[in-house]
């Protein structure tokens, strides 16, 4: 990772948590109190072709000890009653501030994919990890949200991961490549405003 936008991430990462520290305890006991324990999701996720870390959420579905590949249609009778609220403001997502600490990732990158989709495209992915992965990306803005449309309609975990690998992969990875090659602290910058923007609509 550059130097700059690594130094970016931690004034961002560091600013933002003092100002939505209070938010995610109001989550947090939100959880802890409608659906009970436990509070945050944590999975395996890629930030290299061979390198994973572990990757934290609040929790928005019900714990499934064989869970496994991404959430599709035949998931949805888990999401939990303070689930939906979450996915849809992406509020579930601040505890990766955390990750971003850590260095696992970056506010502005690929989305950290499972380590079973590298294995399986590593030509995709070998290319695609090249930049650290992110919070949020172009893919999160630009086509986030047809992905859910595309999974919402897959009744089985088989079906989930016939169109996640055959649709979603290849198109996830031109936006990422797009951001891979324009990157700078500017592009970032802009990239988390249409993020935040976008759900504030």
């Amino acid at each position: 990772m550059v130097l700059s936008k690594r130094i970016f991430d931690l004034v961002a990462a560091i600013s933002l948590s003092g100002l939505l520290l209070p938010v995610m305890a109001v989550v947090a006991i939100a959880i802890l109190l409608i659906d009970g324990r436990p509070v945050f999701y944590v999975s395996e996720r890629m930030k290299g072709p061979n390198t994973g870390f572990r990757l934290w959420k609040f929790r928005t579905m019900k714990p499934d000890a064989s869970d496994s590949g991404p959430s599709g249609g035949n998931k949805q009778w888990r999401v939990t009653r303070t689930g939906a609220f979450l996915r849809r403001t992406r509020l579930d997502e601040l505890p990766q501030l955390w990750n971003v600490l850590r260095g696992d990732i970056s506010f502005v990158g690929p989305r950290p994919p499972l380590r079973m989709y590298v294995e399986r495209f590593p030509e995709i992915y070998n290319q695609v990890l090249k930049s650290r992965p992110g919070i949020t990306g172009l893919a999160s803005v630009y086509y986030h949200a047809h992905e859910e449309m595309m999974l919402a309609h897959c009744k089985n975990a088989a079906e989930t991961d016939a169109m996640y690998s055959k649709n979603c992969v290849p198109r996830k990875a031109r936006f990422d490549l797009i951001y891979q090659r324009n990157q700078s602290i500017c592009f970032d910058i802009e990239i988390m405003l249409k993020t935040v923007f976008k759900k504030l609509r």
